[in-house]
Formats: C-alpha cells, structure tokens, sequence
C-alpha cells in the first residue's frame, strides 16, 4: 500500500522501528497547490471578463463579477479535490460555504477594480491582477482552509 495511503491503524513494522506516518500538508505546502489552483482559476476568470468588457462590451466591474463567478465555480472544484485534499461527505454544505465566501470575494474584486481601475486608472488588466492577487492571498486562501475546506473533528 503507498505511504500516503495508510492509516495509523496500518502502519507495519520496518527494520529499526516502525513506519512513520504520513506527514500532513504543511501550510506552505497547501498554500502552494492553492496558488495554482488559483492560477487556473484566474486563467478563466481573466478570459471571461476580457470577453465581457472585449466583445460584449460591459463595463470592467461587471465583467469582473462574471470572471469571478466562473473561476469560482472552477476553483471550488480544485479546492475540494485537490488543493485541500477533503472530499468526505456530501460536497453542499462546502459548496454553501465556499458560495459565501466567493460571493465576498467577488465583491472584494469588484470594489478593488473600481478602485484600481476607475479611481486610479490603471490599465483595467493590471489593475485586475494586483486585486485578485491580493484578495487571493489575503481574503481567499485562508477563508478557504479554515473555513471552507476545514477537517471536522469527530465528536
């Protein structure tokens, strides 16, 4: 059975000692696997707020909320399978979650492009990057690991 893959309960003699456990993401680690997740997120999110402001010629504040909606959706689904590893029961009471905390951080791109874009008048692109970086690494990833995505202890 891979390393990973044992419980305590299955750990087995070695010579020298017994196997140790399995090591617990760290949270650089974990804050590591987020960043990409994220990065595929953006990817989506970038593309379709450059076609709702590009071609459809909506503002960039509402083209914002519909790319963070939609890397939302696709950052939900890294999160759960793959970036915090927590795919134990039924995916609602996440997804409730995790759609509370999207929603703040829809508002927080939206405000932060009003503020970088219409405010500051930075090119609303670069303003679009610096915004989601910052709500990512301040607002995101730790909402998400400590609430989102958080282990349950058992009774």
């Amino acid at each position: 059975m891979p390393r990973q893959a044992m419980s305590s309960a299955e750990w087995r003699p070695q010579a020298g000692g017994y196997e140790e456990p399995p090591a617990k993401s760290g949270t650089w680690h974990t804050l590591g696997r987020h960043q990409m997740g994220s990065a595929v997120a953006s990817a989506i999110d970038f593309c379709a707020m450059i076609l709702c402001v590009e071609a459809l010629r909506l503002s960039p504040v509402l083209g914002t909320a519909v790319g963070a909606t939609l890397g939302a959706a696709t950052n939900f689904g890294l999160g759960r399978m793959w970036i915090f590893r927590l795919q134990t029961g039924h995916p609602a009471p996440q997804a409730l979650r995790y759609g509370l905390v999207s929603a703040a951080s829809a508002g927080w791109n939206s405000l932060g492009e009003h503020v970088m874009h219409d405010r500051a008048h930075l090119q609303y692109v670069l303003a679009r990057a610096l915004v989601a970086l910052a709500v990512s690494l301040l607002w995101n990833f730790p909402l998400q690991r400590r609430f989102v995505f958080r282990e349950r202890s058992l009774p």
